[in-house]
């Protein structure tokens, strides 16, 4: 019971309450849904994109805390992100959850707070499931548009 508590932290439970930019986009250039079969939590992300870089981001969350905290980490700084970037934070997340590995640092350094969630592996998907969005979402627009420039 004590691990499950450490889980879900205050402080996860404070950034699963404040999730930014939960608005759809009147017009994305590109929308990708990710759906977690184990538990059912689903995620949809809307981007436009120019220069290959997100210049706005939209996202709908259906998810557990967990996923709800790794959605607004990632909806706090979606903007300006390239696909690389995207991409990069995505793996550093999945490392971290699968492999043991650190935890992303620079703008993502509070997916630290799901440390904890490696231990649960029924969660993983529903913390990865923005970010796996967000990819979709971009590599959909095309190569072109979201090439690094």
């Amino acid at each position: 019971m004590v691990d499950l508590i450490s889980l879900y932290s205050k402080r996860i439970l404070a950034l699963a309450a404040d999730i930014p930019h939960t608005d759809r986009l009147a017009e994305p250039d590109a929308t990708a849904t990710k759906r977690s079969p184990l538990c059912g939590s689903m995620i949809t992300v809307d981007v436009n994109v120019h220069r290959g870089r997100i210049t706005q981001f939209g996202q709908d969350v259906k998810a557990c805390a967990l996923g709800q905290a790794a959605a607004a980490v990632l909806g706090e700084h979606a903007v300006g992100l390239s696909l690389d970037e995207a991409r990069a934070v995505r793996e550093d997340l999945r490392a971290m959850l699968k492999e043991g590995a650190s935890p992303p640092d620079g703008l993502f350094e509070k997916l630290k707070l799901l440390e904890p969630a490696r231990d649960y592996k029924n969660r993983h998907a529903s913390i990865m499931l923005a970010y796996d969005a967000t990819v979709e979402a971009m590599e959909s627009i095309g190569a072109q548009l979201c090439a690094d420039g």
